[in-house]
């Protein structure tokens, strides 16, 4: 039973070691298998994150979202892309239903309040 038989697991540990080219030519090579998986978008939506690749990382994003709407994690990631993009309307949609889902978010509450005040 080798990591081949986990393959998101494999492509976690290249990341966590941060071998993230080797890691996106893995995963680009599993993505056709699990292009409907929001486990593996994440994963391969946060590698292009940490990279600052926005606009492909927010691709996988809109992927996992367009799969699960209410992920609060990949929510916050794509505002923080939003912001970075200065896209502040999106990025606060994003905001918004991150506090909808979970009223008591500091984090959301906190980046919706550094928006409005950089108004």
């Amino acid at each position: 039973m080798g990591l081949f038989n986990y393959p998101k697991r494999k492509l976690r540990k290249l990341a966590k070691n941060g071998d993230y080219k080797e890691a996106i030519e893995f995963g680009k090579s599993i993505e056709k298998k699990f292009d409907q998986d929001p486990d593996f978008l994440f994963i391969m939506g946060s590698i292009f994150y940490i990279l600052e690749d926005a606009k492909t990382s927010l691709s996988y994003f809109e992927r996992v979202l367009s799969i699960n709407p209410n992920d609060i994690e990949t929510l916050l990631l794509k505002s923080n892309i939003q912001i970075f993009l200065q896209n502040k309307e999106l990025a606060t949609q994003c905001l918004n239903k991150i506090i909808e889902l979970d009223p008591e978010h500091q984090e959301a509450k906190l980046l919706l309040e550094k928006i409005s005040h950089n108004h």
